[in-house]
């Protein structure tokens, strides 16, 4: 099947018709042309105004497949996944077995060669991510793990983080943490400040990420490795990365995309769905966030997709699980965001950074290339209502509202999604 899509600005900056305005003619899943002519096609997509890149990469996502399906299964998280721009998704290992086994990653990734969303595997780094004993990480790499986590929760232990850096240069694998100290956090359910103090809610300090942050800061200048943070949340977290990268040590950092656009005072009314950890910090926060964007310090833009069923969410506050569903919206935190942040370095870090980052094999948008592409429209103005939510969960704040920025298209493996 061809399908021309017509006018789309590309971003890719290994392609050399970046931030350029092509037509480009796709072919049984692969680029057959680039170019300004009109080409004959089966299908013809008019993308004036929207952006085609290399697909979306997710690096932290959560799924309930398995032990919880009735929160997200892998069909599930696909077809959400893809319907939000996403061709590539590694999950977290927080699952009922934790993914700590070769058969764990061999149900998350079967079949990948023919799916629109491939699922990665991000392994374990302890038994059942209880951060006490560590899991056979070479041969989970053998078995496809792209990296190493506890996923939602931290390596607390210093010495099995010390020796889960050192194992994994073996093989020159990336240790993927959580910063959080547990104690500091304990009971915690926002941050903590002025507006936890209003509402009358424990909080969760700033230093409760910070001091995860210094301490493994440490243990890497000792051991050596890859090791990159998950959600950070504050803006001496990301003066401490951004010492960290001066002085030469191989770290690197992600950030939900939605925390440099919200914080804390949008829990006034107690929106459980808003609760999530890292918490909604304040202004300042925001703006450090903004800034490690512009610079560079942050890498790369995680959804932080965290499906839970109504038995979790839709509780008291202080009982409610932590998490939203991100998937869908994520486009539309892209475009918000991109008022602030170049638009191009803000595709480079849901493309090329995270592929970099789990040496994925790199898309780049060229004739002959594989057809890995997502079409993304910025300017598009819609409503993410219930009847087109394709996560089996619905804690989301953004669900029945108005919002602007949408994915309209992927392309992977010769099988696509078109909406538009």
């Amino acid at each position: 099947m061809k399908i021309l899509i017509q006018s789309a600005r590309i971003i890719s900056k290994g392609s050399p018709f970046h931030l350029k305005t092509r037509n480009v003619l796709l072919n049984n899943g692969r680029i057959a042309e680039i170019g300004d002519k009109n080409y004959p096609a089966d299908r013809v997509i008019d993308a004036e105004g929207m952006i085609l890149s290399p697909g979306w990469v997710d690096i932290g996502a959560s799924v309930g497949d398995p032990g919880h399906e009735q929160r997200e299964d892998l069909q599930s998280l696909a077809k959400a996944a893809a319907a939000g721009g996403f061709t590539e998704v590694a999950v977290l290992p927080n699952t009922q077995p934790a993914v700590q086994t070769k058969n764990e990653i061999a149900y998350l990734t079967a079949n990948n060669d023919n799916r629109l969303v491939q699922i990665h595997a991000l392994a374990a780094v302890t038994k059942n991510c209880q951060g006490e004993e560590l899991t056979e990480m070479i041969d989970l790499h053998h078995a496809g793990a792209l990296a190493f986590t506890d996923g939602l929760r931290p390596v607390w232990h210093t010495d099995i983080f010390l020796k889960a850096l050192q194992y994994l240069q073996k093989f020159e694998g990336l240790l993927i943490d959580h910063p959080e100290d547990n104690w500091l956090n304990l009971f915690g359910q926002m941050h903590e400040g002025a507006q936890s103090t209003m509402l009358g809610l424990k909080g969760m300090p700033r230093i409760a990420e910070e001091v995860a942050i210094s301490k493994n800061l440490e243990l890497l200048t000792y051991a050596g490795g890859r090791l990159h943070f998950s959600k950070l949340s504050t803006a001496k977290s990301i003066d401490l990365v951004r010492a960290a990268k001066k002085k030469g040590f191989q770290v690197t950092c992600d950030v939900a995309a939605y925390q440099p656009l919200y914080n804390d005072s949008v829990l006034v009314d107690f929106d459980t769905n808003y609760k999530v950890n890292p918490p909604l910090r304040e202004k300042a926060d925001q703006d450090a966030l903004l800034k490690g964007l512009k610079d560079g310090t942050i890498d790369v833009l995680v959804s932080n997709h965290s499906p839970q069923d109504d038995e979790s969410k839709f509780l008291e506050f202080d009982q409610a699980e932590f998490g939203l569903i991100n998937f869908q919206t994520f486009a539309s935190q892209i475009t918000a965001l991109a008022e602030e942040v170049d638009l191009a370095d803000l595709i480079e870090k849901i493309t090329d950074a995270p592929r970099r980052l789990l040496k994925l094999q790199p898309v780049i948008i060229d004739v002959d290339n594989r057809a890995n592409l997502t079409l993304f429209d910025p300017n598009s103005e819609w409503i993410f209502s219930p009847d087109i939510n394709f996560s089996k969960s619905k804690n989301s704040p953004w669900l029945a509202q108005k919002i602007k920025g949408r994915a309209v298209a992927v392309f992977n493996n010769t099988k696509q999604s078109i909406d538009v």
